[in-house]
């Protein structure tokens, strides 16, 4: 069977896939992807979950932190990415502002996400405070990842994007905010960037899917940036990071031999014009 006819008759992936890859021990793979260009060699792949993550905000905006993206351009995202994809589980980030302290809000931006955007679930972050705005989205039918560990949204409150939980009394509230969460109705939580041997343990501690990013081989699944672990972002380069390409130089240069061949008048010759 050619690879090409194994990706055909893959079946979508669900809440419920992942579910049962936890069981079976089969690791979990999760990228993000923000166009749909990129998110459809993404799904053809083979990855398991596609995050339409609010680092779109860093990556595709240029700005320093997640914060300043919106609902509305979180939704055109996740608009282009879901185009492409006809077998990962699409996840998308709710927005700084599009759910903190108003589980009702929370509830509309949720289901302004799934309704216009096509996706397959959302994702947000922190613990028992936002309990009440998981079990909300929940009951109207939206499949919910949590987020515990560094959560970028939260990046003022912290002052810092170092390690998460390394003081006991951190360690338990995150491991209190995992059964939370999973008692909430939450399909999956992203730990990010906490020790590797309380990354494990929460892992063991509960039934859904965990996914790591930083937070060491124990997790159900890994997570990493598309433009960081393809090498098109170059500034961020933090221990968790693998790169496994280097398109940075590639696409410089590519561009640099486009410039001279149109400056030096070899593009486009003969064969390259009607």
């Amino acid at each position: 069977m050619s690879v090409a006819n194994e990706f055909s008759e893959v079946k979508r992936v669900t809440t419920r896939t992942l579910q049962e890859m936890k069981v079976k021990g089969e690791k979990i793979s999760m990228l993000t992807a923000y166009d749909f260009s990129l998110a459809k060699i993404v799904d053809h792949g083979g990855i398991d979950v596609i995050l339409v993550g609010d680092s779109a905000s860093n990556v595709m905006a240029g700005h320093e932190t997640t914060l300043p993206i919106t609902l509305d351009q979180m939704i055109y995202h996740a608009q282009s990415v879901v185009r492409a994809v006809k077998r990962a589980l699409v996840i998308v980030d709710l927005p700084f502002g599009a759910y903190q302290g108003n589980s009702k809000e929370a509830l509309n931006s949720a289901i302004r996400i799934m309704k216009e955007s096509g996706a397959h679930g959302v994702k947000l972050e922190g613990g028992s405070e936002v309990k009440e705005s998981v079990e909300r989205i929940i009951s109207a039918g939206i499949p919910v990842m949590g987020h515990l560990g560094l959560t970028p949204q939260s990046i003022y409150k912290f002052g810092t994007y170092v390690v998460r939980a390394k003081e006991d009394e951190e360690a338990e509230k995150l491991i209190s905010d995992a059964k939370v969460l999973q008692e909430a109705g939450c399909f999956s939580i992203v730990l990010e960037k906490i020790p590797a041997k309380l990354a494990k343990k929460v892992s063991e501690s509960i039934k859904i899917p965990t996914i790591g990013i930083g937070a060491g081989g124990g997790t159900d699944g890994q997570v990493l940036v598309l433009h960081d672990m393809l090498g098109i972002n170059k500034e961020f380069s933090p221990r968790f990071l693998r790169r496994y390409a280097n398109l940075f130089d590639d696409i410089h240069k590519a561009v640099e031999s486009y410039v001279k061949d149109v400056k030096s008048l070899d593009f486009p010759n003969e064969k390259e014009q009607y």
